[in-house]
C-alpha cells in the first residue's frame, strides 16, 4: 500500500490529525510548506520537524514564494501550497494526502461562498474525499479530509488531554482576510442564537453536494449528446432549456479544468450563442481561451499571442509589416518564429524542383488579401479565401497561416497546399510542410 502523508502546519488542527494518524498506525509522513509570511514561519517549520521526530515519523518540507495575485495573498499561498504537497507526495510516493479541514472550516466555506452569491458547485462545501489534479499536480494523488464532521473545539479538548501542542499563526486573527472576520465575528453571533449551527449548514452542504451531482450527470449526458468533434452542434444545444445549457457549458468548462464563468460571462455568452446571426464570427474572451463559432459549432480556442505581421485582410486600418526575405540552400526546416511556427522542404515525388527553388529569392507573410492559389491543373485558381472555407478552416486559424511567395507568384498557403504552377512529379522533388509551433486547434 503506498504511504499516507499529512500535511502539517503545525497549527491545532494538523497536529491533532498526524497523532490521530499514528495512533491508528498508518505510518504517515509528514509534510510542512513554509510560505514565508510570518517572521515565525521558521520556528513553525521546527516545530513541525520536532513533532515528527518524537513520533518517529519522516519529515519534509518545501519552500514558496507568495506573491499577490489577482485573487489575493490567500488564493496564491493556497495554489502554492497544495502544489509543493503534490509534489512531496510524488517524491516520497504517497498515494493519498490527508488534511486537517474540520467542520468549522466547512461552514466558513460554505458561508463564504454563499456571500460571493455562489451556486450549488460553490455551496456543495469540501468533500471528504476527492482528486484534485489541478491543486495537486497529479490525477493520481487522493485527498481525504477525516476530520470535517469534527468541530475544533472538540479537536482543542483533545489536544489539550493529549498534552499536544501547537503554534498559532497570527494572521488567523487579522480580521481583514473574509475567513478571519467570519470565525471570529460572525460564527460567534451564530452560535449564540442559533446553537449547533454549524452541523446543520453541514448537513444542508451534503444535500447540495448530492444535487451537484445530478447536475453533474445530467451535464455530461448533455456534454455527449451534443459534442460533435471537439465543439458543440449548436443546433443540439438550442433544443435544451435555458438552465440545462448554462449546467451543460459550466460542465464543459469543469471537463476542460478551466476557470469557471461568472454568472454575467455565461449570459453574455448564451445570448450571443442564441442570438447571433449564422455567419457571425462569435467571439467571447475568457481568462484561459476564446469561446469561438464555426459552421454553427462551438469551440473553446486556447488564448494564443499576437505574431509579428499578423493582419485582418479586411481589414484596411491595419498596418502591414515587411514579409521576411529568404533563400533556401537545401536544410531540411527553416524556423520562423516571428510566424509561429517551422517550414519543412520535404523530399517527395510530387513538388518543386529543388535547383530551381534553391534560385528563387523567397518570402514568407501573411496573406493580405487577393491572393489565388491554384491546387492542381484540373481545377480552376480561387481566392485563399474560398479555399479556406472550401477546407473547413476556421476564420480565427487563417490569420495566423503564413503563405511563401517567389517574386509575384504564390507557391505554397499553409494549411492548404502547394499551387501547381511550379509543382512538377519526379524524383527528388521538394514538397512545402507548414508545422505550426503552438496549434490553436478547436477544442
Amino acid at each position: 500500500m503506498p504511504p499516507v502523508a499529512v500535511a502539517l502546519s503545525g497549527g491545532l488542527d494538523s497536529m491533532v490529525l498526524l497523532h490521530l494518524a499514528h495512533a491508528h498506525g498508518l505510518q504517515p509522513h509528514a509534510f510542512h510548506v513554509h510560505h514565508g509570511l510570518s517572521p515565525n514561519a521558521d520556528a513553525w517549520r521546527d516545530h513541525c520537524g520536532a513533532a515528527a521526530a518524537a513520533l518517529g515519523i519522516p519529515f519534509d518540507w518545501r519552500a514558496v514564494v507568495v506573491a499577490k495575485g489577482k485573487s489575493g495573498i490567500e488564493a496564491a499561498a493556497r495554489k502554492l501550497r497544495y502544489a509543493a504537497l503534490g509534489e512531496m507526495c510524488r517524491s516520497h510516493g504517497a498515494g493519498l494526502l490527508l488534511t486537517a479541514h474540520h467542520l468549522d472550516d466547512q461552514v466558513e466555506t460554505v458561508l463564504l461562498q454563499l456571500l460571493r452569491g455562489s451556486g450549488p458547485a460553490g455551496l456543495s462545501g469540501m468533500d471528504p474525499a476527492n482528486r484534485a489534479p489541478g491543486l495537486l499536480g497529479d490525477e493520481r494523488l487522493a485527498m481525504a479530509r477525516p476530520l470535517l464532521g469534527v468541530a475544533r473545539a472538540d479537536l482543542e479538548q483533545f489536544a489539550r488531554e493529549q498534552g499536544i501542542t501547537w503554534v498559532e499563526d497570527e494572521s488567523n486573527t487579522d480580521p481583514r482576510y473574509a475567513r478571519n472576520a467570519l470565525r471570529h465575528q460572525v460564527m460567534p453571533a451564530l452560535a449564540s442564537a442559533f446553537p449547533g449551527y454549524q452541523q446543520r449548514i453541514a448537513r444542508s452542504s451534503a444535500h447540495t453536494r448530492s444535487a451537484q451531482r445530478l447536475l453533474d450527470e445530467l451535464g455530461e449526458q448533455d456534454l455527449q449528446a451534443c459534442l460533435a468533434g471537439d465543439g458543440l452542434d449548436l443546433v443540439r444545444v438550442r433544443a435544451l432549456s435555458r438552465d440545462r445549457i448554462d449546467n451543460l457549458l459550466r460542465h464543459w468548462f469543469t471537463v476542460r479544468r478551466l476557470a469557471m464563468p461568472s454568472t454575467a460571462w455565461l449570459a453574455q455568452m448564451v445570448a450571443q450563442i442564441l442570438s447571433a446571426r449564422e455567419d457571425a464570427q462569435l467571439l467571447v474572451e475568457h481568462p484561459d481561451v476564446d469561446v469561438r463559432r464555426h459552421r454553427d459549432h462551438l469551440y473553446l480556442v486556447p488564448r494564443l499571442p499576437d505574431l509579428a505581421g499578423m493582419r485582418d485582410p479586411e481589414d484596411a486600418g491595419i498596418i502591414d509589416k515587411h514579409a521576411q526575405a529568404f533563400r533556401w540552400s537545401g536544410e531540411a526546416s527553416i524556423a520562423f518564429p516571428d510566424y509561429g511556427g517551422v517550414l519543412h522542404f520535404d523530399a517527395a515525388e510530387r513538388g518543386f524542383d529543388p535547383a530551381w527553388l534553391r534560385a528563387q529569392g523567397l518570402e514568407i507573410d501573411f496573406r493580405k488579401g487577393g491572393e489565388r492559389l491554384r491546387l492542381a491543373h484540373n481545377r480552376p485558381s480561387r481566392s485563399l479565401k474560398m479555399h479556406y472555407q472550401a477546407s473547413g478552416i476556421p476564420a480565427w486559424e487563417r490569420g495566423r497561416l503564413p503563405i511563401v511567395n517567389a517574386g509575384f507568384d504564390l507557391l505554397f498557403a499553409a494549411g492548404l497546399g502547394m499551387d501547381c504552377r511550379h509543382v512538377t512529379e519526379g524524383p527528388e522533388r521538394i514538397a512545402l510542410r507548414w508545422e505550426s509551433a503552438t496549434a490553436a486547434i478547436p477544442g
